[in-house]
C-alpha cells in the first residue's frame, strides 16, 4: 500500500513538474529598450535603465523563478531569477520588466549584465535546466536612444523570427509600452461582427436557450447513467449477501454411484417425514383446506322444485 502511495506521489510530481516546464515554453521577450532617454519609464530608484520586457503569452499564471536571462550565448545561466519573490508570478497574458542596469544587488528585477549601445546586443532567456533555449533575439545596433526594438503584437512570432519584430521610435503609430500590451484594441472585431449581423439580439437568445438546453439533458443523462450504475451495484451487494448466508455445499467424498434420482428419492422422504422444504430462495406452499359438507349450506337445497304438469 505505501509503495502504491509512493508512487502515485511520484507520478503527481513528475506531471506538475512537466505542466510547469511547458508553461514556461510560452514565455516570450516582448519589448527591449537598450539606450533609456529621459521619455521613457524610470526604475523604482528613479533611474533611466535598459528594460527587457517578458510577456506571459499563456491562458494560465506563470511562475519564471528559476528561469535564466542571458546576453552572452556562450553563458545560458548569466542571470538566475531569484527564488522566494511573489512577484516573479505574471499572471495570464500579461508583462514584467526587468532593468538590465548591472546591479542585481538592487532586487529580483535588475540583472547583473548591461546592453551596449551601438552594437548588436543578443538577449535569451533558458529553462531552469540552462539547457533548454525557450525564446532569444538580436536587438539590431543600429536602435537610437529613446527607441525600442517590440513584437508587432504580443507573444506572437517564434523564437528569433525577425519578422515578427519592429523598431519603434514612441510616434502615434508606433508607440513605445513597457509593461503593457504592444497593441492597444478599443474595440473587439468579433463582437462587433455578432452586433452587425444580429442587431436584435434573437440569435443570441436562441443560443443562450439552446446552451441551457443542451446542458440540462447532459444532467438528465448523467443522472440516468448514474442511478443506473447504483441499482447495479446495490443488486450484486444483496447477491452476495445472500450467497454467504448459504451454507457451501462440499463435494468432497461423493460416491460415484450416487445419483440424481436417489438424492431425489432422499429429499422426498424427508420431505414426507418432516413436512418441510429445503432452503430456497422463493418457496410458495399450497395446502389443502377441508371443510366439513353441510346441506344447509348447500345452494342446491334453496332452490324450488317446479310442479310437474
Amino acid at each position: 500500500m505505501k509503495k502504491r502511495i509512493l508512487t502515485l506521489f511520484v507520478v503527481a510530481l513528475a506531471g506538475v513538474i512537466a505542466i510547469s516546464a511547458q508553461g514556461r515554453r510560452g514565455l516570450r521577450i516582448n519589448e527591449v529598450m537598450i539606450a533609456n532617454d529621459s521619455t521613457s519609464v524610470v526604475d523604482d530608484f528613479g533611474r533611466y535603465n535598459a528594460w527587457v520586457e517578458l510577456f506571459n503569452s499563456t491562458f494560465g499564471p506563470l511562475e519564471i523563478s528559476s528561469v535564466f536571462l542571458t546576453n552572452d550565448p556562450s553563458k545560458p545561466t548569466l542571470y538566475p531569477v531569484p527564488l522566494g519573490d511573489v512577484n516573479t508570478e505574471i499572471p495570464p497574458r500579461q508583462h514584467i520588466l526587468f532593468w538590465a542596469d548591472g546591479q542585481p544587488n538592487k532586487g529580483t528585477f535588475h540583472t547583473n549584465f548591461v546592453f551596449v549601445p551601438g552594437k548588436d546586443n543578443y538577449i535569451a532567456i533558458y529553462d531552469a535546466d540552462g539547457k533548454s533555449l525557450i525564446d532569444e533575439i538580436t536587438v539590431p545596433g543600429d536602435l537610437k536612444p529613446g527607441q525600442t526594438y517590440a513584437r508587432k503584437v504580443d507573444g506572437e512570432g517564434g523564437v528569433n523570427d525577425v519578422d515578427a519584430w519592429e523598431v519603434r521610435d514612441g510616434s502615434e503609430e508606433k508607440y513605445i509600452t513597457p509593461s503593457s500590451n504592444n497593441v492597444i484594441k478599443s474595440t473587439n472585431l468579433k463582437v462587433d461582427m455578432f452586433a452587425e449581423q444580429d442587431e436584435n439580439g434573437f440569435g443570441m437568445a436562441i443560443m443562450a436557450m439552446c446552451i441551457v438546453f443542451t446542458a440540462l439533458l447532459v444532467l438528465a443523462l448523467c443522472f440516468n447513467i448514474i442511478n443506473k450504475i447504483g441499482a447495479r451495484i446495490s443488486t450484486k451487494r444483496k447477491e452476495k449477501a445472500l450467497a454467504d448466508t448459504l451454507p457451501e455445499v462440499v463435494s468432497e467424498g461423493r460416491p460415484d454411484n450416487d445419483t440424481g434420482e436417489v438424492i431425489a428419492a432422499i429429499s422426498m422422504a424427508l420431505h414426507d417425514h418432516l413436512d418441510a422444504h429445503d432452503r430456497e430462495s422463493t418457496v410458495l406452499t399450497i395446502n389443502k383446506v377441508r371443510r366439513a359438507y353441510s346441506p344447509w349450506s348447500s345452494k342446491i337445497y334453496s332452490l324450488r322444485e317446479l310442479p310437474r304438469r
